[in-house]
């Protein structure tokens, strides 16, 4: 085809793209600039035709880079994002094109794909096109002269075409999706049966592209294809060839993702082949892994499927051990393994690895009562193995399964530490470690069960091995004990502190490095867990403390030095201000010496400690820390204000060098992927916690940071979407910041005022715009936090308005919500549908009912929760801002009709409580919304969830304390129902009990307030006495007040039913007192009710009275028996 462009394009160009291939970084970085700023800026289609063009004009002699290099910047270049000239809407740049020069790039650009004879060359080109074909199938559009020149690849002589082909499709399944089903399927098997053995594993990754795209309603239409692909992969193995069959695993790991089910049929087959993958040592570890990785995606995916599979877990489990003896083949004795000073360092990528990985998955996807019998079946042999590797591996599994099998094993916890309590006497260091391991792993799977009944046989066993002759070994016990002391109580340690720190003392002498560390990080856990205990250690340890930071300069011992200030400050926290005493001073000079700039290193680990070693100094000395804060916050502050770092990651190789870094996540967007730089996202994260810390703990002396913190970190922090946490953390930040200005600069002052303004307006802005569920609930308790501190009528009418608006729109969402989970549950198979566990039907589109519950029960938990913020929120907007929040909240009145007659208890009981802050905050005002509000309390007397009557039984009494008489006739007519409620069978259950003694109280409110309406004497009189019979109330401390302020009255007026029952009436006072259910002036005003009750007696009955009740609690008896002296 001839040019279309002048020849100095073309030499422009070719300057570029030698340029750009300079190994010389000045020439490179020009080439960028020039090609950014002249032509994707200015001339983005003549860019992208002349680099058609450029692999058009270049020979088939020539180097292949020509042509492929300038293929790599048309795949990058199409998808940036530009503004479209005509619209001004943000396209990619390909789509922004007029239409005419959009097609004659793709028809030049089709030309060189047909044309191209090198493999390699074309498969660069190859994915340009799939590239741009996207593009199109992401904007609804079709190119139908590419998918026409696609089958035909297909189906051409040349494998190398064929190939390409489905390279295409992977790359974009939706070119293909609007053909007919029937078409597709015969173009696929055409594929899986093709001669050429590259061409078949195209179309098995082209298939599963397609697969995950079409979506699980469609899928069931290829089940039958399974066949064919399946048939592709015994030949590979037959042939030996790892790299291909390899290929084969991954596209089917895809598939088994995806729908496992598929493969329901033929599973049996599949495993047995599987396993005889994993087992062939001839072939290459990547691939007996992808095996493995394969078997374990049905775990993951559909393991009820796994379970009913005869063999299969048999199998796995013995494939695994199999493999998890696989290490140090070249280190009979562990020399290598001993002599290594980087303990962190082990075979990542090693088969014992996988192996270990693959216990711990089959633990927790399939339960103890399916991995614990084959699994003890092998390890009592192997335990006592000649082979160090078996007693090894045996450990190891321990470790593995132990959290996913935790029910059952924890019931016999004595067979299994009586295996494995020997092994720490083992001959050979790699099992003595490995027993360690298994212990400090058991330790926190079965904390308090081993920290309190096992106490004994881990701390005697484990206690000699910190002597081991191995470093490594002593190190790793060390380890351990970390595990068992976090999760210790300190009267629990109290006893062993002697040995162990002797022991760990003894540590820090070690020659090895890595034994100091972990030694001080064992003691700095110590020290936590045993509190107050630790102080007669502190005189022995502090010194050597202070001896190591201040000595061990060198860049080695950076590590060492850290956790040195870590082990320092948390003795301190330990031990507390008083005994760090004369001490405090020259630590904090310590740390001031490490301060972040004059820690030059980007690796340097002092800085992190350092950072959390200021905040627990600040949490020991309190007001005593803040002229150090000057020299913290700049730090802290510029970790908290970090940006997103942010890559767009175009080609495989891109892709494939950010994966292995770590601190990187990857996010697939739009067929590129997106990198981004989680480390310093989680830095971020911590500091802003930090920051939480120090407004708590300082209040009024943190004032100085404030605004600069709460304009530039924390309410930008809110719409920080790159990172959950840092969002809540922002969140969780903000009412501590207005809590510091507040106690800074008082309460309505104009510069708390002004602060607030700016902070409301972000807050009501992050209501509407936050995406994740869990995440938006931390934004209502944000605000509702925020309101505490600020105090009543906070908010204006834009805020209400604002509020109300972004509320509207959080209760559509999760109705959305809400309806699809009841339109999945109905779908046929569907697990909340099947009456049953683990039933597939064949029909049906859930591969696995348990996780599918699993998934669901999480999405209804984030949901009440958001529900239950909520409420919290209008709660205390109610509350601050009473009757003028009416106008506003009654836009959600059709929320409240809708929710309150729901058969989703959550919703009732969201309901019930917004119509109690209406009645409660809103006085007379609430009766304008009574036919909104009196069936749906009545309703909810009645209602099964004991919650939703509680809720319902404390509307009433508000209705009866703070609506006014226009409430008498409801509340009177309540009565039956609220003495309902506290003669149900389960009153007095745990469960149910709040919404008695809620009961009883609102009965008593009405009595106390709100009575006119129940008639004469006679009809009072028989409320009290059937009221007296709802008490005690010994739980609810909220509204326990009303009960016993309406029972101090009956005895202060010296009601009949009172005299009547003396003993029965003290008896329910003494019961809340001593459940301490009444605090401060209630609990003092029950006593002097109690001694005036008393004294209505002769002292002979007084004291048989008292004598009879039998008082248990010292406290009460001798406020009570102060009346008699």
């Amino acid at each position: 085809m001839s040019s279309l462009l002048p020849p100095e394009v073309h030499s422009h160009l070719a300057q570029i793209v030698q340029g750009l291939s300079s190994p010389d970084n000045t020439i490179r970085s020009q080439a960028e600039e020039t090609l950014q700023t002249q032509w994707i800026e200015g001339r983005p289609d003549v860019l992208l035709m002349g680099l058609v063009e450029q692999m058009e004009n270049a020979s088939n002699t020539e180097q292949s880079s020509m042509r492929s290099f300038p293929a790599v910047l048309i795949r990058r270049v199409s998808s940036r994002p530009r503004k479209d000239p005509s619209t001004g809407e943000t396209k990619e740049l390909f789509q922004t094109l007029p239409q005419a020069q959009q097609f004659a790039i793709r028809e030049k650009l089709l030309h060189v794909l047909s044309s191209e004879t090198m493999p390699e060359v074309r498969n660069k080109i190859a994915d340009a096109v799939a590239e741009i074909a996207r593009e199109y199938t992401d904007e609804g559009q079709e190119w139908a002269e590419m998918v026409t020149v696609m089958f035909q690849m297909s189906v051409s002589n040349d494998a190398r075409q064929r190939e390409c082909a489905f390279r295409i499709f992977c790359h974009a399944p939706g070119l293909i999706r609007k053909y007919p089903d029937e078409t597709l399927v015969e173009a696929f098997t055409r594929g899986f049966k093709d001669s050429d053995v590259s061409v078949r594993i195209a179309a098995m990754e082209a298939f599963a592209a397609f697969f995950r795209f079409i979506g699980r309603q469609t899928q069931p239409k290829f089940y039958g294809l399974v066949t064919e692909i399946l048939n592709i992969i015994p030949p590979l193995k037959d042939a030996q060839d790892s790299d291909q069959l390899s290929q084969a695993l991954v596209a089917l790991i895809e598939l088994a993702e995806i729908a496992p089910r598929m493969f329901r049929q033929l599973f049996t087959s599949l495993v047995s082949f599987s396993i005889t993958v994993i087992q062939d040592k001839e072939l290459d570890d990547t691939t007996r892994q992808n095996a493995l990785e394969l078997m374990m995606t049905f775990a993951d995916n559909a393991p009820q499927l796994c379970k009913k599979d005869p063999s299969y877990t048999t199998e796995m489990v013995t494939q695994c051990l199999s493999l998890m003896t696989e290490i140090g083949e070249d280190d009979e004795d562990a020399s290598e393994w001993a002599n290594s000073e980087n303990v962190e360092a082990d075979d990542d990528d090693g088969n014992h690895i996988a192996g270990e990985q693959s216990m711990d998955r089959l633990a927790n996807k399939l339960g103890g009562a399916v991995i614990l019998p084959p699994t003890f079946g092998w390890l009592p042999r192997m335990i006592t193995s000649s082979n160090w590797r078996d007693r090894h591996a045996a450990l190891m599994a321990i470790s593995a399964i132990s959290e996913g099998c935790r029910d059952l094993m924890e019931s016999e916890l004595d067979k299994v530490l009586d295996l494995v309590v020997p092994t720490l006497r083992d001959p050979h260091p790699r099992v003595q470690w490995a027993g360690c391991n298994a212990l400090g792993q058991m330790s926190t799977d079965f904390a308090i069960t081993m920290q309190t009944k096992y106490v004994s046989v881990v701390l005697s066993n484990i206690l000699p091995v910190l002597e081991s002759s191995e470093p490594r070994v002593q190190a790793h016990a060390a380890a351990s004990l970390v595990n068992f002391c976090e999760e210790a109580e300190k009267e629990v340690l109290e006893p062993y502190l002697d040995g162990l720190l002797s022991r760990l003392l003894a540590l820090l002498r070690s020659p090895k490095r890595f034994v100091q560390e972990q030694a001080l990080s064992t003691i700095a856990t110590v020290a936590d867990a045993a509190e107050a205990a630790f102080a007669r250690y502190y005189d022995t340890l502090m010194p050597l403390l202070f001896s190591v930071v201040r000595e061990e300069s060198s860049k080695e011992y950076r590590l060492l030095r850290a956790k040195a200030m870590e082990c320092m400050t948390l003795i301190a926290l330990a031990v507390g201000k008083e005994k760090l005493g004369q001490d405090a001073l020259p630590l904090l000079q310590l740390l001031a010496t490490v301060q972040p700039e004059n820690i030059t290193e980007p690796d340097d680990p002092q800085a992190s400690y350092l950072l959390h070693c200021w905040m627990r100094m600040c949490r020991v000395l309190r007001q005593d820390f803040v002229p150090y804060l000057n020299g913290v916050m700049p730090a802290l502050m510029e970790l908290a204000s970090a940006k997103a770092d942010i890559q767009l990651l175009d080609d495989a190789d891109q892709v494939a060098e950010v994966g292995q870094e770590e601190g990187w996540e990857l996010v697939p967007m739009k067929g590129k992927v997106v990198g981004i730089r989680t480390a310093s996202l989680d830095d971020k994260h911590m500091a802003i916690e930090l920051i939480v810390i120090y407004a708590q703990v300082l209040e009024e002396a943190f004032e100085p940071y404030v605004v600069e913190i709460m304009d530039q970190i924390a309410l930008p922090g809110l719409s920080f979407f790159f990172h959950d946490a840092v969002r809540v953390a922002s969140a969780k930040c903000v009412p501590q910041l207005l809590n510091s200005y507040k106690k800074a600069h008082g309460e309505g002052s104009p510069a708390l005022v002004t602060l607030w303004r700016r902070t409301i307006i972000k807050i009501l802005e992050v209501l509407g715009t936050e995406p994740a569920v869990e995440t938006l609930s931390e934004m209502y308790q944000c605000l509702y936090e925020s309101m505490e501190v600020m105090g009543k009528d906070c908010l204006t009418g834009e805020d209400m308005a604002a509020f109300i608006e972004a509320s509207k729109s959080t209760l559509q969402e999760y109705q959305t919500r809400f309806k699809r989970r009841q339109e999945q549950s109905s779908l046929p198979g569907n697990a909340a549908n099947n009456g049953g566990e683990g039933q597939e039907e064949d029909d049906g589109y859930i591969d696995d009912p348990e996780q599918e519950s699993e998934e669901l029960a999480y999405a209804i938990e984030n949901d009440q929760t958001l529900l239950s913020d909520m409420n919290k929120a209008f709660h205390t907007v109610f509350k601050r801002q009473g009757a003028s929040f009416l106008e506003h909240w009654q836009r959600l009145l059709p929320f409240c009709d809708a929710f309150v007659t729901s058969q989703e208890p959550t919703q009732r009981q969201w309901s019930l409580c917004v119509l109690d802050d209406v009645l409660e905050f809103c006085g007379e005002n609430s009766y304008q919304f009574a036919p909104y509000i009196m069936k749906p309390l009545i309703d909810g007397l009645r209602d099964d969830i004991a919650g939703n009557r509680q809720a319902a039984c404390y509307g009433v009494g508000v209705a009866a304390q703070r609506g006014g008489e226009q409430w008498s006739e409801f509340v009177a007519a309540s009565l039956p129902s609220l003495f309902a409620v506290t003669q149900r069978h389960d009153a007095r259950e745990e469960d149910h009990v709040f919404a008695t003694e809620n009961a009883c109280a609102s009965i008593a409110r009405i009595m106390l307030f709100n009575h006119t309406k129940l008639g004469g004497p006679a009809e009072v009189d028989g409320v009290v006495e059937l009221w007296i019979d709802t008490l005690p109330v010994v739980n609810d401390t909220e509204v326990a007040v009303y009960a016993y302020t309406f029972l101090g009255n009956l005895i202060v007026q010296k009601h009949p039913l009172i005299l009547r029952q003396p003993s029965k009436i003290l008896t329910f006072i003494i019961q809340a007192l001593m459940a301490e259910t009444l605090l401060g002036e209630a609990e003092n005003r029950a006593i002097e009710h109690a001694k005036l009750l008393l004294s209505m007696l002769d002292f002979e009955t007084a004291k048989g009275l008292l004598e009879e009740i039998v008082l248990k609690d010292e406290d009460v008896r001798r406020r009570l028996g102060m009346y008699f002296q």
